[in-house]
């Protein structure tokens, strides 16, 4: 096990940045995540760390362990690469082994190596592959024997490159938990990189959110969800993404698409201010169909809002309503069973302390969150 910290860590690729000034501290034996879209830095933070990059600045160390000038094969990282890596000439079983038979990473035994390559497999449902080839494996299996290669020897940190990527939705789900078990039983310091949100609330002791090489947002799956730093963040962590409304402090209210939302002024936020209202669809319930408001905080205060049904998706057990609410039209989700129709007029409600309020900003800008709706 080892702590690993990135200090100010900078890396270009000529006149493009791949991170900049990165500062990020992994506990010992923590499932670290770090979420963002392509192009934000993910894959960059990995190869710093490994080594496979020259920095531009700053410093990486691993438990204590200054990594300046360390060459990648004595840092004691296992690497997945999303792209597989795998040896093509080498069987599942050769592959698998390649790192236990390494002088540079230490020796096993071939005992060990077998008891070690049943186990990884075993879990990771490969044990039927050992006797083929890459060229043999469809590309979710061959994703599967790249991240078993990096599981089935000790290191000190594992870096793991959107190592589910190419998995169906189903066998994803699958290994999602299958992951956060090895992380618990291993206690080995992982950093994880992934561009889907809900991986990283599944996966992720704690999650870092990048944007253009940027560290823009670090907290529990929880302190992100709940307290999204701005509007980048809170759009990267839902999906359909939350809403988003313009809105202005008036007559000791603020008021959002015009007039149809309303609700108390919290501190923080005075007369005149402009603000963007944050409402995620799944946080909006049916008022009208459920007068208690379903699963809400018990005695939580609400905002009320009215709007008519202008399409309705159904999505399996759910439907996705677009709702026309005042000048303006809101995503919502919602059970199926007796959901409304095309141009029907439904009052939804959601507990003050589910509203969002964001610094008012440009068509496109992202803005820092100010606070709930929880009023003073």
């Amino acid at each position: 096990m080892a702590t690993l910290e990135l200090e100010g860590v900078t890396t270009r690729y000529g006149k493009v940045v791949g991170v900049e000034d990165l500062e990020l501290t992994v506990g010992d034996g923590e499932f670290f995540v770090v979420l963002g879209p392509s192009g934000a830095g993910k894959t960059t933070t990995l190869k710093s760390v490994a080594g496979l990059v020259d920095m531009d600045a700053g410093r990486v160390s691993i438990g204590g362990r200054d990594m300046g000038g360390v060459e990648p094969y004595h840092r004691n990282v296992a690497m997945a690469f999303e792209s597989y890596a795998l040896y093509p000439q080498k069987t599942v079983f050769e592959n698998l082994a390649s790192p236990l038979r390494s002088g540079r990473t230490g020796t096993y035994d071939k005992a060990e190596q077998s008891k070690r390559i049943e186990l990884v497999t075993t879990t990771l449902g490969i044990n039927h592959l050992l006797k083929r080839f890459p060229r043999e494996l469809s590309n979710g299996q061959r994703q599967r024997v790249a991240l078993g290669r990096v599981l089935v020897r000790p290191a000190d940190v594992y870096l793991l490159d959107e190592p589910l990527s190419h998995l169906d939705a189903k066998l994803r789900a699958a290994m999602r938990a299958e992951l956060k078990q090895l992380g618990e039983d291993s206690s080995t310091t992982s950093l994880y990189v992934t561009h889907d949100y809900q991986e990283a609330l599944d996966l992720g002791e704690r999650i870092a959110v990048l944007r253009h090489g940027r560290l823009v947002q670090v907290g529990t799956p929880e302190q992100i969800w709940r307290e999204p730093a701005d509007t980048f963040v809170a759009k990267a962590l839902g999906q359909p993404e939350i809403n988003l409304l313009d809105g202005e402090v008036t007559g000791g209210r603020i008021v959002a698409a015009g007039g149809a939302v309303s609700l108390p002024v919290p501190s923080g936020v005075d007369v005149g201010d402009r603000v963007r209202v944050g409402l995620r669809p799944r946080d909006l319930d049916r008022a009208d169909a459920d007068p208690d408001g379903g699963a809400h905080r018990a005695g939580a205060e609400r905002l009320h809002l009215r709007g008519r049904v202008h399409l309705a998706e159904r999505l399996g057990r759910l439907v996705e309503l677009s709702i026309e609410v005042g000048d303006t039209e809101i995503i919502m989700v919602a059970g199926s069973d007796h959901a409304p129709g095309e141009g029907d007029v439904i009052d939804m409600a959601i507990d003050l302390a589910d509203v969002h309020l964001f610094a008012p900003g440009a068509p496109g800008e992202e803005t820092a969150r100010l606070g709930s709706g929880r009023p003073r």
